[in-house]
């Protein structure tokens, strides 16, 4: 009787923990609901070029609003940028041809700078939403989007051509369909580096808000409300305080995102971890716990299962298993086709190159372009090597220790998605204070945006390390080097050179505002690439524009197929679990 009355109060308390629960959710979705129709509606307001839109106020009560909709942006960017990765990242992975032609692409896409997609894009945007600001709207997200995408994108594509082997042989072992071998094995494989790639983006998202959201369109200036534009605002009227005011919202915004919504995600994610053994810490997150505890997620779950079973039928059905044994490697006509194909478009490239160089430019303008190409590459080498020296250690420390995880992971957040353009100015007094030399002061600018992405991964790819393999090397009492030889530096390795290669692009494009910087009437110029390009850009010489961003390409793409391809075919081969 006593144990039944025990039992009794229990689910008493239960019951009201689930109810409380439950309101605690109805009430967040409602408040989510209307603060999307209240910023929404902003967005869908009728606008026509050249009509003018409202100015920016520095009204502080006006940043609650504004802060909203850049973060509506933000997100709507980075929804779509993780169904292009999805999309484009498998179509590179899984088809031989179409990886040698998207994966040059996205090297191109990741070297251009990330505003000329801007000035491409926009008047397509704004015919396609004729009359309506959903126009500007779209080439503003369109813009987020460009400096979102190929980092995630390098990510997925390394997370599916290092998956786990006895997994990868089981798949296929079982026949699978395409379409439930994507869902149950390589979309989970992939989830902890696309969670912690996602933080990273949606970081470098906020260096180009303020950049983003003023649209320049039929020689009109249009200045789109967000928190972006109202710091752009407050540095042109010179005023401290609202600058101030903006920078404290931004890092607000930014706690509050990691708390409701990237925490939850890692805390999630963690079951995806491939591990034998259950974790003696896992990520925690409050949000996430409030989920689980309330009965209406797992209604609406139930509910919705019949539908999800039936879409997971239908995809099923149109992806057919993968062969059993893979057939030996040889070339059919497809290949010469393909191969035949593809020398076309190349000489066809090559012979307009040649004539643009010979009409427009001139050979040695040419040489003149690729010496300073070099001396850019060996800012960018330099700041690879002390990127990795200084935060692979720390990351493989955070994804080691979840506590520490949780304590750091809104820290480095906050860093990470700090505009760095916003620090510059600091650091060019510094520099002209100091008198050290732009050419290389620029690599610690170059650094302040680009870092990140070799923090980020190493943690992603040290928290992936299973369990039973760290307690394993516990275990043999494994310490420092020999640690680091046999579990950590194999373990790492394919999330470093993702790491790596999307930091090194960052840091090409990031040389076109770092290789040229001024304070007040000062302005310091670097020798390189980028500062090539920032010149010609201001003057509008478009031919020396179309050398430098050709002969950054042309960098990019050369040392990520004869530098990066070669290291992830090494993680590929060698480096992978199971």
């Amino acid at each position: 009787m006593l144990r039944q009355t025990f039992l009794s109060r229990g689910a008493v308390r239960r019951g009201r923990t689930d109810i409380a629960a439950d309101l605690a959710v109805l009430l967040g979705v409602f408040a989510l609901l209307y603060v999307l129709v209240r910023v929404g509606s902003g967005a869908l307001a009728r606008f026509q070029p050249p009509a003018q839109l409202p100015s920016i106020s520095l009204d502080p009560r006006n940043l609650p609003y504004y802060a909203a909709r850049s973060v509506l942006r933000m997100f709507v960017a980075l929804g779509v940028s993780w169904v292009f990765t999805l999309v484009y990242g498998y179509t590179a992975a899984r088809s031989r041809r179409a990886e040698r032609v998207l994966i040059p692409l996205l090297d191109v896409l990741q070297s251009v700078p990330v505003l000329g997609f801007l000035s491409v894009t926009i008047t397509f945007f704004i015919a396609l939403f004729r009359g309506s600001l959903l126009g500007l709207e779209a080439a503003s997200v369109f813009a987020i989007f460009t400096s979102q995408a190929w980092n995630m994108t390098f990510s997925f594509y390394q997370s599916l051509k290092t998956l786990p082997a006895d997994l990868d042989a089981a798949t296929t072992l079982y026949r699978l369909p395409r379409w439930q071998r994507f869902t149950r094995l390589e979309v989970p494989a992939a989830m902890i580096g696309l969670v912690w790639n996602g933080m990273m983006s949606f970081g470098g998202g906020w260096f180009f808000l303020a950049a983003s959201e003023a649209i320049s369109v039929l020689n009109q200036s249009y200045t789109l409300p967000g928190i972006g534009s109202y710091v752009a605002a407050a540095v042109l009227a010179m005023n401290l305080r609202a600058l101030g005011l903006a920078l404290l919202t931004m890092a607000l915004v930014i706690v509050l995102i990691d708390q409701l919504f990237w925490r939850p995600i890692v805390a999630w994610s963690d079951k995806f971890k491939f591990e034998q053994q259950a974790a003696v810490e896992t990520p925690q997150s409050w949000v996430l716990d409030l989920l689980r505890t309330a009965r209406l997620p797992r209604l609406l779950g139930n509910a919705l299962s019949p539908a999800r079973e039936w879409l997971d039928v239908v995809l099923s059905s149109f992806g057919p298993p993968r062969p059993r044994s893979v057939q030996p490697a040889g070339r059919n006509w497809k290949d010469w086709a393909f191969n035949g194909f593809l020398a076309v478009v190349i000489l066809v490239l090559l012979a307009a190159g040649e004539r643009f160089i010979t009409t427009e430019v001139g050979w040695a303008e040419v040489g003149r372009a690729f010496w300073l190409g070099l001396l850019t590459f060996g800012r960018v080498t330099v700041l690879i090597i002390a990127s990795t020296l200084i935060w692979v250690p720390i990351g493989v420390a955070i994804g080691f220790n979840p506590r520490l995880a949780q304590v750091m992971r809104p820290i480095v957040q906050l860093l990470a998605s700090f505009p760095a353009n916003f620090v510059f100015p600091f650091i060019t007094l510094l520099l002209i204070r100091t008198g050290v030399s732009l050419n290389w002061g620029s690599i610690l600018l170059m650094a302040m945006g680009t870092q990140w992405y070799i923090l980020f991964n190493t943690i992603a790819g040290a928290i992936s390390v299973p369990t039973d393999l760290r307690d394993m090397a516990t275990n043999m009492r494994l310490r420092r080097w020999l640690l680091w030889r046999n579990l950590i530096i194999p373990a790492i390795f394919g999330a470093w050179v993702t790491g790596g290669i999307t930091a090194a692009g960052g840091a090409w494009n990031a040389a076109i505002v770092a290789e040229i910087v001024s304070w007040g009437k000062t302005k310091l110029v670097a020798d390189g690439l980028g500062a090539y390009i920032a010149q010609a850009t201001t003057v509008g010489d478009w031919p020396r524009i179309v050398l430098g961003v050709g002969m950054m390409s042309l960098f990019v793409v050369a040392l990520n197929r004869g530098f990066w391809r070669r290291l992830y075919r090494l993680a590929e081969t060698r480096y992978r679990l199971g």
